[in-house]
Formats: C-alpha cells, sequence, structure tokens
C-alpha cells in the first residue's frame, strides 16, 4: 500500500443522504488562515503522542475569548448539547413536527433534506428555521448538499444546474473556482451558509460505478488523489470567497468500498490505511480552509476494525486532529437516517461521535434530535470528561460560527 509525506497540512478558517453520503436517493442529494505544516505518517508510524509543538493556527485554538467564553457561559448543558445537532427539516420548509423540533431544542444547524423549491421560496423556508433555531444571538449553520448532477437539493428557479463532479473534473481550477463562486452566492442569497461538498474520495478506475456510494453517483473528481486535491481546492475557494462554508467529505475515504452506507449495514474498507496515499486530498481540503471535514460512518479494517469512523478515536483523534494536525470542526455523515447505523442506539450515535473527538452530529430524521440532545445531557452530567469535550466542541463550532458572523455579541 503507497503511503504519502510531506502533505502541506492543515488550517481552518474559523476554525444524507447523498450529499452527506448519499441518502434518500441517486437522485437527491446531502477561509483561511495562514496553513501549518504537517505530514500524514506511513502506515507503521505510531500515532504520535503528544500535540504538536507549533501552535495551531485554527479559531478553535486562538478564539475571540471575550464573546466566546461569554456566550459559552451563558448556555445551558442542554443548549451546549444542541449546538452538536444538524437537524434535517423539509427543503421547501418545514413541516409541523420539524418547526416543533427546531423551536424546542434550538439544534445548532439545520439541513435542508429533499429537493427545494426556487430561491426565493428556500430564503423563506431558512429564514423561518434559523429564527426557530436562534438562542442567545446564536444562529445555526443551514446546510444543503450542493455537489453537482445527481446530488444536488436546490435547483429551482434562481439556482444554476452544477455539472457532476466528473464533469466539473474536466476544467481548469480558476474556471471550478469562478463557477463555485456563483453558485455559493446563489446559496447565500438563499439563506444557506453550508454546502456539505466537495467531495474529496478517491475512487480507483478498477471499481468505478461499483462504488456505490461515490463512482456510481459521478461524485468524484477522478482516480487519483493529485488532481482529485486540486478540484477539492478549488472548490473551497470559490465557496469561500462568496462567504459560504464547506465541509471536505467523507474522511478517511469511501472511494474503496461497494455498499452504500444509506441503505446498507455492515460496510466495510479492507483496503485504507492510516498515512494512505488516498488521504491526499483532504488534507488539500484543510490547507484550502475548508470548514469542516466530515467523517464517513465505513468501517476501515486496517486502522480501526472495532468502530466505525465517526466512533473512532483512532480516525478522529488520531489521524484528523494528530496527524493531520487539524483543530477545526469535524462533523458527521449522516446517523439519523442511515441503515449503516441503525442498530445502534439514536443516543448512542451522537454521544460516542463526541466522545471520539467529533463535533457535530447530522440526524436527516428531525424526531432523533431530542433522543441525542437528551444523551448528551444525560452523559455530560454523569461524566466529567465528556462534559469538558463537549464544552470544547461548542467552542470550536461557536469559533466558527463567529468567524462567519452567526454569533451575535454585545
Amino acid at each position: 500500500m503507497k503511503t504519502f509525506q510531506g502533505v502541506a497540512a492543515v488550517t481552518a478558517t474559523a476554525l444524507l443522504l447523498a450529499g452527506c453520503s448519499d441518502s434518500s436517493s441517486p437522485t437527491a442529494g446531502p477561509s483561511t488562515a495562514p496553513s501549518s505544516s504537517a505530514t500524514i505518517p506511513p502506515t507503521d508510524t505510531p500515532p504520535p503522542s503528544t500535540p504538536s509543538s507549533q501552535p495551531p493556527s485554527t479559531p478553535s485554538s486562538t478564539p475571540p475569548a471575550g464573546c466566546l467564553d461569554q456566550k459559552l457561559a451563558g448556555l445551558t448543558v442542554r443548549e451546549r448539547a444542541a449546538q452538536l445537532i444538524m437537524t434535517g427539516i423539509s427543503a421547501t420548509g418545514m413541516t409541523s413536527d420539524e418547526r416543533t423540533v427546531v423551536r424546542s431544542r434550538k439544534p445548532g444547524g439545520i439541513l435542508l433534506m429533499g429537493n427545494g423549491g426556487s430561491l426565493s421560496h428556500t430564503r423563506t423556508a431558512t429564514a423561518a428555521a434559523t429564527a426557530a433555531a436562534t438562542v442567545d444571538g446564536i444562529k445555526p449553520f443551514v446546510a444543503a448538499d450542493q455537489e453537482g448532477g445527481k446530488i444536488q437539493r436546490l435547483k429551482g428557479s434562481g439556482f444554476d444546474r452544477i455539472p457532476a463532479a466528473t464533469v466539473q473534473a474536466g476544467w481548469s481550477a480558476e474556471k471550478l473556482t469562478s463557477q463555485a463562486t456563483l453558485w455559493a452566492k446563489q446559496l447565500k442569497q438563499a439563506g444557506v451558509n453550508l454546502d456539505l461538498a466537495p467531495v474529496g474520495d478517491v475512487v480507483p478506475k478498477s471499481l468505478g460505478d461499483d462504488n456505490a456510494p461515490i463512482g456510481a453517483l459521478d461524485r468524484n473528481y477522478g482516480s487519483t488523489p493529485g488532481p482529485i486535491g486540486e478540484h477539492v481546492t478549488a472548490f473551497v475557494k470559490g465557496m469561500d470567497a462568496a462567504g459560504v462554508m464547506t465541509s471536505v467529505k467523507h474522511f478517511p475515504g469511501l472511494g474503496r468500498v461497494r455498499g452504500n452506507t444509506d441503505f446498507s449495514s455492515g460496510v466495510v474498507d479492507s483496503v485504507t490505511v492510516r498515512g494512505d496515499a488516498d488521504l491526499a486530498p483532504f488534507a488539500a481540503g484543510i490547507k484550502a480552509g475548508s470548514d469542516l471535514v466530515m467523517v464517513s460512518t465505513v468501517t476501515y479494517s486496517k486502522i480501526d476494525k472495532t468502530n466505525r469512523a465517526v466512533f473512532s478515536p483512532t480516525i478522529i483523534q488520531g489521524m484528523l486532529r494528530g496527524d493531520l494536525q487539524y483543530d477545526g470542526v469535524v462533523i458527521t455523515d449522516d446517523v439519523g437516517a442511515a441503515a449503516e447505523v441503525a442498530s445502534v442506539p439514536a443516543g448512542d450515535r451522537a454521544t460516542l461521535f463526541i466522545a471520539a473527538g467529533g463535533d457535530v452530529v447530522i440526524t436527516a430524521k428531525a424526531s432523533l434530535t431530542s433522543a441525542m440532545v437528551d444523551a448528551v445531557v444525560a452523559k455530560a452530567q454523569q461524566d466529567k470528561a465528556f462534559a469538558a469535550k463537549v464544552d470544547a466542541s461548542v467552542r470550536r463550532v461557536l469559533a466558527l460560527k463567529q468567524s462567519r458572523a452567526l454569533v451575535s455579541c454585545g
């Protein structure tokens, strides 16, 4: 297995369901600071035993303390837990049940599900959801899956039809950045501040369409890490230029599996190793300033055969936060409706992820929001170490939101 070293890593600005992985159906889709350098160790290199001596450059490590301290102190334990949940709602507007959940729980993120309407209709829907979820001057992330091709949630009047990644792969970096800026401006006008894209997964030519979550849906920028990393970078920079956040996905890669975790369980990658060459596009996305990194629900048997990636301290803490020195916001692929995690109690899906070092939990099912919030609160009240992780995650979330004008101070 090839490995690579000397990858320039990391930075972050502030710091499905098809676009998250690719849930509902094949036709429906889930800023930068100066970078520091890091290397992805070869497969036989043990994880670093101590944090890097070089201070991280992400907002979570050097936040505007006054404002963030004030906001964090002002949130109850339940409100802190809710900041770590992203709740799915209908892209055409909240249903009665969704409205009840959002108003009562005030999740820190909203994910638009299904096929949305026109840009103006979407703006009305997101404004209502934002108002309902805002707590103490803290607005929610409002996310959509706008990759292109078969994975584009919002495609009514006012939204360009975005070509699939396989088409975007034929464009120059300059053209992709320019187009991504245009798409981001449309999202911004519609009240969407986060695009759950780009896809950094490397699908080998030998697998192609047999790779159900990525290759079969034309979601990959190619079959080799270098060109994919260049397009990931171009997409991230284009979105950022218009003020829309991005989340490179699905770490540490969905390119080598066959099953789609939205519809299948027991999906295993038995090839990818720690320090794998195919991790390069994720390092590139981080270096470009991707605001979040999305972690897959697949099990990587050569990295951590016991835990799915979203529940793996080795993958989140060891590889993403350690090897790549990424200190930004880490988000799950959907763990609400996905078949892969259906056997795991809903509350455990949230607590296991946070305990492993993650921050924001996506549930495409709004009905699971309460169970997840309640589980995080209960564990935080019983376990001081877990409570500290919750606070650290909320601080990362608030730091990112503050950098994107989603936190009102004063």
